[in-house]
């Protein structure tokens, strides 16, 4: 029934939602969800710094986060590589000063990376429901809920389609509120015409992991104007060291002493990582014509099926199309988990973005939230689901998708 919890069978295929299953010989083979697109340029540069001798963090992650400061085309912007989205996360909250005491707002429909940040700097966390347009932070309900404890929002721009900044960077500023962005499926999404990353608010934090719209396997970028964010949160990338590693073991005369100023964390990214963005890099917008080009392809196969499709960005603006999320409508023949199992019988890989925080037993019980708190995410949740999107889809791939909908939705 639409809105119950998953079949053990359902999460099982979630969880295994990018594997490659093996099909018999009359079956076409198995659709993933996502895969990455690694060319040449890519593996040929991880093999020259597999060969270098440097593999940890040194040269190469020091020109992607150069290299990414060049694509976004600000050079009073200062990008600090790491090792993953959620450390970045945790950085700039850290850096700006967050603890005990203190609230940030972010939404429930979200990875639960965004929240638990907050927490693990002992603040606490205070969840709002969306837009049921957008899925992004409803700007109303992060008004209504700021209090005097209230030191930060963290809007995320869902699916790759930027939340209304505008509106939030002005609240924040009437508030003295702190902004830091959530993008991790955001790149290279515009607000306003300008790339998520060079808007006015205090750190933007990106995501490279394997389904992303550029990968590195693991990886994320903060990206800050202030220097005093980025200067500490270097220090607490790697252990709270006071000078780069990369400076003191590649320095040509004695050059290793080093102060721990500051209880750091492991944050850092690899060469190896790096040596992949900067090619991905490359290929960003790219990628992002390619999966708009896909994306538009679904919105004409199934714009007369019983769906809800992707909002489509503001006028002037890039849509990032990390994810393709459906909504079935209410006059739907089935529910959202027979369809997700209707397309694995498919052969297609599907996923639900997300599971918002206050359904999981921590956020719920630490906060004691309730799904009628947050109307429009829950039964958004209820009747969504990702269906494939990535560059290396073809246009056959996008309609047997869409063919897979349709025989499944004809009741």
């Amino acid at each position: 029934m639409c809105g119950s919890p998953p079949s053990k069978l359902l999460r099982a295929r979630i969880t295994a939602m990018s594997a490659t299953e093996p099909s018999d010989p009359n079956k076409l083979p198995f659709l993933p969800f996502a895969l990455p697109e690694i060319g040449e340029a890519e593996i040929a540069e991880v093999v020259d710094t597999l060969r270098s001798g440097w593999v940890t963090t040194g040269p190469k992650a020091r020109r992607f986060e150069q290299d990414f400061v060049a694509f976004l085309g600000d050079p009073s912007l200062e990008a600090i590589a790491v090792n993953s989205a959620t450390a970045g996360l945790h950085l700039a909250l850290e850096a700006l000063g967050i603890g005990p005491g203190d609230e940030v707002i972010t939404t429930t429909h979200t990875f639960t990376a965004t929240a638990e940040v907050v927490r693990y700097l002992g603040a606490d966390v205070k969840l709002v429901d969306v837009d049921p347009a957008t899925l992004c932070i409803d700007v109303d309900a992060f008004e209504a809920a700021i209090t005097p404890r209230t030191k930060a929002v963290m809007p995320v721009h869902y699916a790759g389609r930027a939340a209304d900044m505008g509106r939030i960077a002005a609240i924040a500023r009437r508030h003295g509120l702190k902004v830091v962005e959530d993008a991790a499926h955001a790149l290279p999404t515009t607000c306003d015409g300008q790339l998520i990353g060079t808007l006015d608010s205090d750190v933007t934090v990106f995501s490279f992991y394997a389904n992303k719209t550029i990968t590195t396997g693991e990886g994320g970028m903060l990206v800050t104007r202030d220097a005093a964010i980025a200067a500490r949160a270097k220090v607490m990338r790697l252990h709270g060291i006071n000078r780069d590693a990369f400076d003191r073991f590649t320095a040509k005369v004695p050059s290793w002493y080093y102060e721990i100023v500051a209880p750091g964390f492991k944050y850092n990214l690899t060469d190896i990582a790096a040596a992949l963005g900067i090619h991905q890099l490359q290929r960003a917008h790219a990628f992002q014509q390619r999966r708009a080009a896909l994306a538009a392809r679904y919105d004409a196969l199934l714009a007369d099926l019983p769906l809800i499709l992707p909002p489509q960005p503001a006028a002037g603006d890039t849509h990032a199309w990390h994810l393709y999320v459906i909504r079935l409508a209410e006059d739907a023949p089935i529910g959202r988990d027979a369809l997700i199992e209707a397309l694995y019988a498919a052969g297609i890989g599907c996923s639900v973005h997300y599971i918002p925080l206050h359904l999981h037993p921590y956020w719920r019980e630490r906060y004691d939230l309730q799904a009628e708190d947050f109307p429009k995410s829950q039964h958004a949740y209820e009747r969504m689901l990702s269906i494939p999107l990535y560059s290396r889809m073809t246009e056959a791939d996008v309609d047997r998708v869409a063919t897979a909908l349709r025989q499944a939705l004809r009741g």
